[in-house]
């Protein structure tokens, strides 16, 4: 067989073997997640928009509805927290209070995820920084986790140490 035969040969069963194991060593890392938005009460449209905000927005974790959960959503009269036990497991609140003063239930949500993600707060005030919360304001209503929060999450499910505080109660105000 001539040698460019026999590379051309090699190139295209080296493409073919990639193709096909790539998908699955990439799958083989995404850890699932299931979440209870049931007592969520009138939150729970915002809380699954925000799992498929993070789901478009990372790649080593997928959020799932499903029971037994990770992390349970409860609505509630108080402010916004979460208490994440550890990555990926907690428990969330949406509070009506914040909501009751204008702030956006889709931001809330996916920002109270973010801790259960491994991400902490972070005052910084700019709508842009998912993780600044309320300090950005009623006006912002961005639900969309930066490059910086986006890669943090990576990172943590990576096997990287997450910068939130387990067993703390996080409470945005």
């Amino acid at each position: 067989m001539p040698r460019p035969l026999r590379l051309a040969l090699s190139l295209v069963l080296t493409l073919a073997f990639l193709l096909v194991t790539a998908p699955a060593q990439a799958t083989a890392l995404v850890t699932v997640l299931r979440y209870d938005a049931s007592r969520a009460a009138e939150f729970t449209g915002a809380v699954n928009q925000a799992a498929q905000i993070w789901n478009s927005s990372v790649t080593n974790v997928r959020l799932v509805q499903g029971t037994p959960a990770h992390f349970v959503v409860y609505a509630d009269d108080g402010w916004p927290r979460a208490l994440p036990r550890s990555l990926g497991r907690g428990t969330i609140w949406i509070g009506r209070q914040a909501t009751a003063q204008g702030y956006d239930q889709v931001r809330i949500s996916t920002h109270e995820i973010g801790h259960i993600l491994g991400l902490p707060d972070r005052r910084t005030g700019r709508c842009s920084d998912l993780m600044s919360g309320s300090s950005a304001g009623v006006a912002c209503t961005n639900p969309y986790p930066n490059a910086a929060e986006r890669a943090e999450v990576d990172r943590n499910f990576a096997g990287g140490t997450p910068q939130v505080e387990f067993d703390r109660l996080h409470v945005d105000r």
